[in-house]
């Protein structure tokens, strides 16, 4: 914790006027910080697709909205399980596809899935350093194990089995 907020303030210190003319302020800029930045389409940043009838995935996206809601715009969460969405909007994700994995578009609309997607989104809400932690090599084919195993099997741990197989999932209403 204290170390973001050592590098954000060195980050800030290196836009400052009086430290423009140090190198070592202008290299101090880090990764952390870079998601504040501006973007002039009106988008955001980062798209995350998410099976909004998943009560796992639903409590994730709530508590990642929560983190955010201090940086209005940076995270645009598409709920792929509402009728009109459609993959040719989202760099043709489609819902077969965003049902199988985790998928997120980041700033430069590049497509990742799986593990990478979720690095990518916790950057995005200022959980740069567990992305970080599951991409790193000693943990990697760990988590990438673990989320295969959770993607396989989501839908029955979620009681959704059965009116997944074909077509669009329908929220049970008991």
């Amino acid at each position: 914790m204290f170390s973001k907020v050592r590098t954000c303030l060195a980050s800030r210190l290196a836009r400052a006027p009086a430290a423009a003319s140090s190198r070592a302020a202008l290299r101090a800029t880090p990764a952390l910080c870079r998601h504040r930045r501006g973007f002039s389409s009106g988008s955001a940043a980062v798209r995350v697709l998410y099976d909004g009838h998943c009560p796992i995935c639903v409590t994730e996206i709530r508590f990642l909205q929560f983190l955010q809601r201090n940086r209005p715009g940076e995270v645009d969460f598409i709920d792929i399980s509402l009728p009109g969405y459609d993959g040719g909007k989202y760099k043709d994700v489609s819902y077969e596809m965003a049902m199988d994995e985790m998928h997120v578009i980041d700033e430069k609309d590049e497509v990742h899935r799986g593990i990478p997607a979720f690095a990518v989104m916790y950057g995005a809400v200022g959980l740069g350093w567990l992305g970080r932690f599951m991409m790193w090599p000693l943990v990697r084919p760990f988590m990438d194990k673990s989320y295969a195993i959770f993607a396989r099997n989501r839908l029955k741990w979620t009681g959704r089995g059965g009116e997944c197989t074909t077509g669009r999932c329908e929220k049970k209403t008991h």
